[in-house]
């Protein structure tokens, strides 16, 4: 088994080599059906002791035919049933003129082959049997052999199977595709069925977590307020309210614990143990940057400020990406500038960078709404990243606050977002 499988692995580079040029395929075809014609023409099928070679030469008149013959075989792909019309007429000028004929119908069996194998059944009838009867009938009625002859007979057989395999190998052909296609359907069925149950998974488990966060936030909330409502009068009681508020809290955390379980893979990393970055740790952050190559200035008047974890995780990220962003797409000259504040309920973080000049007029005023590149996305420069701005807009969203950015008046670009710190403390906990 190994000597023909490494000759089928040797092949396959001059496969797909004629595969891509169907046209050199043919004129090699063609030439090699001439050759079998011109050799063919030597023999003599009435010799004295049957069909002798060497013993006859074709006529130049034969030789023109054949040659004509083999050529419009370059074009039996593109105009398959015209071939066989020039193939046939030729073949018939032969039969008619030359006794014995030279073999010129091998053209036709090739022609009838390729009409049989490109096209459908119907036109293989209506081409294939008009040419078999006019080939033959021109045979019988001009040759000097009776019309039972062997050359006769074999003319016939010829054309006849030809149209036959080019038939079966169309029909071959159809039945692969068929099953393939079908195939391919049958997998994407499978794709879709799984995309449709991990889906559903998905919102059963989401639900889940729905259920018990609400469930126990509510217990922790009504605890927690029977707590500090007895608290200086009946301490006893308010100790037994907080006990209960431990116990419904790490009752919470190992649901959770257990639900979320379920969404991660066996190769996912394990949880961290490290707390969520925020504004404490804004500095190192900047100072990556820094030694990366890009300056940037920090101005904050939060300091001191206790923000709720989602918010200060909110910030921080939203001042990475920004500045990832300033660092890819800004050039390498350019500065940025970072800045927090707290404006009553809302702390403000704005991201500035000093980078490619926007374009004149209203795209580079500022406020402008920037240039949307192929995901939706505003860069610096006017061009397109990843997904980070889609990213930061969802975070802040969610927090239910605000995003701009654009590029700025005489060049560079400005991230700016507007978080909500107090929380409405009467919000339902039941969602």
């Amino acid at each position: 088994m190994t000597a023909p499988l490494t000759g089928f692995s040797r092949l396959a580079p001059t496969r797909s080599w004629l595969s891509a040029h169907p046209t050199a395929f043919d004129a090699g075809l063609a030439a090699a059906v001439l050759l079998c014609m011109v050799v063919a023409s030597f023999a003599d099928p009435h010799g004295p002791h049957g069909p002798t070679f060497g013993t006859r030469t074709p006529e130049i008149r034969s030789l023109l035919l054949m040659v004509t013959a083999a050529g419009a075989l370059v074009f039996r792909r593109v105009r398959p049933v015209p071939v066989v019309a020039v193939t046939g007429a030729l073949s018939v000028a032969e039969l008619v003129a030359g006794d014995p004929p030279a073999p010129v119908a091998m053209s036709v069996v090739v022609a009838l082959y390729t009409v049989a194998s490109r096209t459908d059944r119907p036109t293989t009838w209506r081409v294939g049997l008009p040419t078999m009867t006019v080939l033959t009938g021109a045979a019988v009625l001009f040759s000097s052999a009776p019309w039972y002859s062997q050359e006769n007979l074999g003319l016939f057989a010829w054309t006849g199977m030809a149209s036959a395999a080019g038939d079966a190998v169309r029909s071959r052909r159809a039945f692969v595709d068929a099953m393939r296609e079908r195939a391919e359907r049958a997998e994407r069925t499978r794709e879709e069925e799984a995309r449709r149950r991990v889906a559903e998974e998905r919102l059963r488990i989401a639900r889940d977590l729905h259920d018990v966060v609400a469930h126990h936030i509510a217990l922790v909330n009504v605890q927690a307020g029977v707590a500090a409502h007895v608290m200086d009068r009946r301490p006893d009681q308010a100790r037994e309210a907080l006990s209960q508020v431990r116990e419904a809290s790490r009752s919470a955390l190992n649901e959770l614990r257990a639900t979320v379980g379920l969404l991660r893979q066996s190769g996912d990393p394990a949880a961290p143990t490290e707390p969520a970055p925020g504004l404490a740790v804004l500095e190192p952050l900047l100072d990556g940057f820094r030694r990366s190559g890009l300056p940037v200035r920090l101005a904050r008047t939060d300091r001191g400020t206790e923000l709720p974890a989602a918010v200060d995780l909110a910030a921080y990220r939203i001042v990475q990406e920004a500045l990832t962003n300033v660092r890819k797409h800004a050039g390498a000259a350019a500065k940025a500038e970072v800045s927090v504040v707290r404006v009553g309920g809302t702390v403000e973080v704005t991201v500035l960078d000093h980078g490619r000049p926007a374009g004149p007029g209203p795209e580079g005023a500022e406020g402008a709404e920037g240039t949307e590149g192929t995901d939706g996305e505003t860069v610096a420069g006017g061009g397109s990243g990843g997904h980070g701005l889609v990213g930061m807009r969802e975070r802040v969203t969610a927090l239910g606050g605000t995003l701009t950015a654009g590029p700025r008046y005489g060049g560079g670009f400005r991230v700016q977002a507007i978080l909500p710190v107090e929380a409405d403390a009467e919000g339902d906990v039941d969602g």
